[in-house]
């Protein structure tokens, strides 16, 4: 089985290609240059691979959450090559990609989702297969979902802007990666479970997770907000 993954969630690019159980990644760090780079390097993980885009057997992407454009980026990229060449694809969320790639069983995976949330997520390997303990939920650090038991591992950049976080779950952590994000090689080893196991769906359906329901302040209410921080701030004075 043949298998491109996409992963373009945060500010790093991925692509990774699996072919029965072996694989091969790029990744950079891009910022907000996703569009520019990602055809390339999907050109390049084929071409170094000796494959081409219809040798694949589906396409797999990494669905969110994380940045908006760069989550729609995948989708609609990973619709694009589908549909050409009428494979089905799957899904993966960036927080399981996380605890995938920590190397870790009992995985608290967090990544900043800016407005002061974050996105969290709680996964414990049992035998080769991942249990989600925390669904994945958008939170403030101090009300994240509890969770039972020590010899966490957290991961994820929720951690490098919280100390509220590892406050949080202090007593049940044994160490955190601040610097970890989600890459293509992790999205494509839990997307050929899911493929082995039928549940590819067709390109059509290949959606985002959005956990925020509102992305962006309308300029009324961010008038509204600077307002009140200026209220605030008078205040206090």
């Amino acid at each position: 089985m043949k298998l491109l993954a996409i992963e373009t969630s945060t500010e790093y690019c991925s692509v990774a290609l699996w072919q029965d159980g072996v694989v091969s990644a790029r990744s950079e760090k891009v910022g907000q240059k996703h569009s520019e780079v990602l055809m390339a390097m999907v050109d390049g993980v084929l071409q170094d691979a000796g494959c081409k885009i219809k040798d694949m057997d589906g396409i797999a992407f990494g669905k969110g959450p994380g940045s908006f454009t760069g989550v729609r980026i995948a989708c609609g990229v990973t619709q694009g090559l589908a549909f050409g060449v009428d494979v089905n694809v799957v899904g993966m969320c960036t927080l399981h990609a996380l605890a995938e790639a920590s190397g870790k069983d009992k995985v608290i995976a967090a990544l900043d989702a800016r407005m002061g949330e974050l996105y969290l997520a709680a996964y414990q390997k049992e035998g080769d297969a991942w249990r989600t303990v925390i669904e994945p939920c958008l939170c403030k650090a101090e009300d994240a979902p509890v969770l039972a038991g020590d010899g966490w591992y957290g991961c994820g950049s929720g951690f490098a802007v919280s100390e509220a976080l590892q406050q949080r779950y202090a007593a049940q952590l044994e160490g955190v990666d601040a610097q970890a994000v989600p890459q293509a090689d992790a999205v494509v080893r839990l997307a050929a479970v899911e493929f082995a196991l039928g549940n590819a769906v067709d390109a059509a359906l290949a959606l985002p997770l959005y956990l925020r329901d509102k992305v962006a302040l309308t300029t009324r209410e961010r008038e509204d907000e600077r307002s009140t921080s200026t209220s605030s701030v008078r205040t206090v004075v």
